[in-house]
């Protein structure tokens, strides 16, 4: 599968991961949070702290989130995921009742203004962008509004607390900055963590795929043990049958046919599972060159030359590798990119000692740019325009990384010092990969 299929913003819709929804519960069970906290706090500064305050339009404003938590707990299923549209009207209605609430009881003046952070983040964090943006915009609004008119900040003994104006702008100022830092840091963190989810979703269809071509040898294996017996019980039934049936002729016959079919379906039986067992011997070890002329076997004729050789220690025998489609589906596409990045010429080398395994993947390009060395391994980097991870080093590299390390591999990128292209080096302790011995 190339890179392109991998778009993590289009791809194929039944690998790419849900994005961008939260659950009706999870927003309603945050509003319940902001009421118990809004109201407690409203009680406590007016009764036990004696400040005067609207109490009720401040609890008016707690009182209608309240109601409307209510009304979707009642006539809509919590454990729905809300459209982007319906998170949007929520978080957006939350911003205006903080601004309402703030303005009631002091504006820029109170301290709890920092919490229109909150509805921003998680907007920012689980929103695209088209939806976000409008809900951090409301919020600077609102401090705005806040600053324009709000009631005086409630104080002790019911005196005013008057506050210079560049501190009031300062306070603003101070308000939209961290709103902004906090929106654009939830942002970043977010795409993160959807490439990241997105490139794994990637990886483990690939490696569900090659497990279930290995799920169908194991079950013809089991089902040619299962029906043995049952069909020699059917054999031995049916030669009874023909010993009984002398006398009769076309009964006779049918009996013979069973013993025939029988017989046959024994000797197919047999032929599968010889065939399954020469074929564990020969599909699941191979051999440390075959592996990698495998691995480079689709690349050949695509233009560059792909020249693949090995070297090892003098008197030591070529290493018998087990048949891994994580490592083979990594190298390949090593050599892939490679290839797409070579002017004439990609070469493919392996080497072994008592302990290591070595692949080396040089090519004859530009090598690898500062930018890229820096960045290379992680999903969606690519030294291609247009979208992130289609083609070059963007996705495949990742997922290919990914599975040489599950092998227990490891993997390092630079340029080569004397031929100037890009290398690729992998290494693997000797028992991660090699097969045993053949048990007879």
């Amino acid at each position: 599968m190339s890179d392109a299929d991998w778009d993590p913003y289009g791809g194929d819709a039944h690998l790419t991961p849900v994005f961008g929804r939260l659950r009706l519960r999870t927003l309603v069970m945050l509003r319940w949070l902001a009421v118990i906290g809004q109201t407690l706090t409203v009680l406590l500064v007016h009764f036990v702290l004696g400040f005067e305050l609207p109490l009720g339009f401040c609890l008016g404003v707690i009182l209608t989130s309240a109601w409307i938590n209510t009304w979707l707990t009642l006539a809509v299923q919590p454990q729905q995921f809300a459209q982007d549209w319906q998170a949007f009207a929520q978080l957006a209605y939350d911003v205006l009742q903080l601004c309402v609430l703030l303005m009631l009881t002091g504006g820029l003046q109170n301290p709890f203004v920092v919490m229109l952070a909150a509805p921003v983040t998680i907007a920012v964090a689980a929103l695209p962008p088209r939806w976000s943006l409008p809900v951090a915009a409301i919020a600077m609004a609102g401090t705005g509004a806040m600053w324009l008119w709000s009631l005086p900040l409630p104080w002790l003994g019911g005196e005013e607390l008057h506050l210079p104006g560049m501190y009031i702008i300062g306070l603003w100022a101070a308000i939209f900055v961290a709103v902004a830092f906090t929106a654009v840091y939830s942002w970043r963190v977010s795409q993160e963590g959807r490439s990241m989810a997105t490139a794994l979703a990637a990886t483990q269809s690939v490696l569900s795929r090659e497990q279930r071509l290995s799920a169908l040898g194991a079950l013809a294996a089991a089902a040619a043990h299962e029906l043995g017996t049952p069909l020699a019980t059917i054999q031995l039934t049916a030669k009874e049958m023909m010993r009984e049936l002398k006398d009769d002729e076309i009964l006779r016959e049918d009996a013979e046919l069973l013993v025939t079919q029988a017989r046959r379906c024994r000797d197919i039986l047999k032929r599968l599972t010889a065939e399954k067992t020469a074929s564990d011997e020969r599909h699941d070890r191979v051999e440390f060159l075959a592996a990698l002329e495998e691995a480079a076997a689709p690349l050949r004729g695509m233009g560059p030359m792909v020249d693949v050789h090995l070297e090892g220690p003098e008197n030591s025998t070529e290493p018998v590798l087990r048949r891994i489609p994580e490592l083979l589906y990594g190298i390949g596409n090593f050599i892939e990119n490679a290839v797409d990045f070579a002017a004439t010429r990609v070469t493919v080398e392996g080497h072994w000692s008592d302990t290591d395994l070595t692949v080396s993947i040089l090519d004859d390009g530009p090598g690898f740019t500062l930018e890229i060395l820096s960045k290379i391994g992680e999903p969606y980097v690519t030294t291609r325009s247009g979208t992130p991870g289609q083609g070059g080093l963007g996705l495949g590299v990742f997922i290919a990384k990914t599975m040489i390390e599950k092998t227990g591999g490891t993997v390092r990128f630079e340029n080569s010092s004397a031929a100037g292209g890009a290398l690729v080096t992998i290494v693997w302790p000797r028992e991660k990969v090699e097969a045993g011995p053949i048990l007879r």
